[in-house]
């Protein structure tokens, strides 16, 4: 039994774009910077990621109004390829979102420590800091924090959640016009203003600089995706799934673009490519160490909702695989007070938290997750050419159509073969991302037809 829709217009968008907007784009431009020989491939690579995402947001658009139902993301995988795909899919992506929310929440807790240890300290004094088992302590201890408060939260229900979620969006948007003001102060430090590196690098070598900053930027832009599996919870689908992804992924390029030359403007992009608490180290530049503790403070509210947002997706996936007698049945059980997902949630949350304390950094599992998420992304992206057959016979009743069809899903596709090719081929970093990742693939699909083997009732 599905629960009845809850989420309007205005909900539904602010969860896209809190599934976009977690600490990516506080951390990764330093990411991209590093791998850019000059501040044109740099911002190149932000305008690329738009275009990826606007064209991969207006192919779950579609995808989503055509298939509007909970934990929609798998029901689409075994809808039109084959159960064993969208389980082995499936668990890769709840694994990946697993990761992608520890590192996350990780990056946060470094940054609530500049509250007690600001980035622009004494360097001596920092570096004892850095050495210190205790720094490591507290801020895993904050990652696990931030995921039982809002574990807790969601147990409460979705519409608490929801305006949760609108709460902690609303200071993230806050906090990036915040970052974005210094464009506007007449005495902001400009010192490190937009400037172009002298490199003349090789056609190829640009290419590969290009494919790795796009590694970077796709996990900032990425996640909106997950919004489809709020299809059967949105009133009024065919209308809100397709205005709302298409409205949010406006306001985060507008947003993204604005910041990063924000970044550049005053840090500079030799010191960009060097910096990891850069949100920081920019308000300190510009209004001093108070404010960078101030900023530090708004910093991890933005944990918080991109942690809160991924406890309210991901269970969903799962009810859908119970749904499908791929997980147990416990898995869709409900709370018949909230409506909640109680296991799914429990079982995910207690994932996260587990991936803390094997996570290292954010920058160790960047290539990691977006590998594993590059197979879910293309492979859902393609149900469009499937789906389209399918559910012929809902053209004309008023679901939403994307305009310049097959183009716009092939540039999509074609965007995340890329990404996954230039992690596999950059060896110096990433030797085990690509490899491991097909290995886990490999493991769930094998696991897959092990229980069905298991189950296969004996004639």
């Amino acid at each position: 039994m599905q629960s009845k829709p809850k989420l309007s217009l205005f909900d539904f968008t602010m969860i896209m774009v809190s599934l976009v907007i977690g600490m990516g784009i506080f951390r990764t431009p330093a990411n991209v910077a590093k791998a850019a020989p000059d501040t044109f491939l740099f911002f190149a690579a932000w305008i690329a990621g738009g275009l990826i995402a606007l064209c991969g947001a207006l192919t779950y658009a579609e995808i989503g109004s055509r298939l509007p139902v909970t934990g929609g993301y798998y029901k689409i995988f075994s809808y039109a390829y084959h159960p064993s795909i969208a389980f082995a899919i499936n668990c890769i992506i709840l694994v990946s979102n697993a990761a992608s929310l520890a590192a996350v929440a990780l990056v946060g807790g470094e940054y609530i420590t500049a509250i007690f240890i600001p980035a622009t300290k004494d360097s001596t004094f920092m570096s004892i800091a850095a050495n210190s088992n205790h720094i490591q302590i507290i801020q895993v201890s904050i990652a696990i924090t931030a995921i039982v408060i809002f574990y807790a939260v969601n147990l409460l229900g979705l519409k608490l959640s929801s305006k949760t979620q609108n709460i902690l969006m609303l200071i993230k948007i806050i906090l990036i016009l915040l970052l974005i003001l210094p464009l506007f102060l007449s005495d902001a430090d400009t010192t490190g203003a937009v400037v172009h590196t002298v490199v003349s690098p090789t056609f190829k070598e640009y290419i590969k600089a290009f494919g790795i900053g796009l590694v970077a930027v796709s996990f900032t832009y990425g996640g909106y995706q997950q919004a489809i599996n709020f299809g059967a919870e949105v009133k009024e689908p065919s209308k809100n799934i397709p205005r709302g992804i298409f409205l949010g992924i406006m306001v985060i390029i507008m947003l993204y673009l604005t910041i990063n030359y924000a970044y550049i403007k005053v840090i500079g992009f030799e010191s960009l490519k060097e910096s990891k608490n850069i949100a920081a180290i920019m308000a300190s530049k510009v209004f001093g160490v108070n404010a960078e503790r101030v900023l530090s403070v708004f910093l991890f509210l933005s944990v918080l909702a991109y942690v809160n947002v991924l406890l309210m997706s991901n269970p969903r996936v799962m009810y859908a695989m119970s749904e499908d007698k791929i997980l147990p049945p416990i898995f869709k059980r409900r709370n018949p007070k909230t409506d909640v997902l109680t296991v799914s949630l429990s079982v995910f949350a207690a994932l996260c938290a587990l991936i803390v304390f094997w996570s290292k950094d954010f920058d160790t599992i960047l290539s990691f997750t977006i590998f594993l998420d590059s197979f879910g992304m293309v492979l859902s992206a393609a149900t469009i050419f499937i789906l389209r057959k399918k559910t012929k016979y809902l053209d004309g009743t008023g679901i939403f159509k994307m305009k310049a069809y097959p183009l716009l899903p092939v540039i999509f596709i074609a965007a995340y073969t890329f990404v996954a090719i230039s992690i596999a081929m950059d060896y110096k970093e990433n030797h085990y991302a690509a490899i491991t990742g097909l290995c886990i693939l490999a493991v769930f699909i094998l696991l897959y037809f092990l229980a069905k083997l298991i189950k296969k009732p004996t004639t």
